[in-house]
């Protein structure tokens, strides 16, 4: 009996590997393969600039090979409205240089709604390019691995 168990045992670990090594492939074309992305998180302003232009100078870095989400919430938000102050910390470009880049590579910039409201402000009050979070974009903008990395 126990060796009927561990042959069944091993011939379902045999068939489960087999159905699951090609998971990733199956919803991409022909020819393509799996590209990673990178979910960047900020929840700090101006208060903390380091932290912050870190958060995008990695997200400009990564965007040049890797599918990126910037989700900004708490205080964070505040780098993203309109009438924000563009600040700069050490080397690094200042906020604004930074946000219009990553808009121009067309990542998506997402501010939290209830962080938003929070704060007394509306969708309308966030800078041209800066999206209000969807929930299914965190999931749906890479086809590969998410790697989150928190600021």
């Amino acid at each position: 009996m126990k060796k009927l168990t561990f042959y069944l045992l091993g011939l379902l670990t045999v068939v489960f590997i087999s159905c699951n090594s090609g998971q990733d492939s199956a919803y991409l074309k022909a020819g393509e393969t799996s590209k990673d992305g990178i979910f960047i998180h900020i929840s700090h302003g101006s208060e903390n600039p380091h932290r912050v232009l870190m958060a995008l100078n990695m997200a400009v870095m990564m965007a040049e090979s890797r599918d990126v989400l910037v989700y900004l919430d708490i205080k964070g938000i505040e780098v993203v409205l309109k009438d924000s102050p563009d600040f700069e910390y050490s080397h690094f470009p200042t906020s604004h240089l930074q946000l219009e880049k990553l808009i121009q590579q067309k990542v998506t910039v997402m501010a939290c709604p209830g962080c938003l409201k929070a704060a007394g402000k509306t969708p309308k009050d966030l800078m041209p390019g800066i999206q209000v979070a969807d929930k299914d974009q965190f999931f749906n903008f890479t086809s590969g691995r998410i790697l989150a990395i928190d600021y």
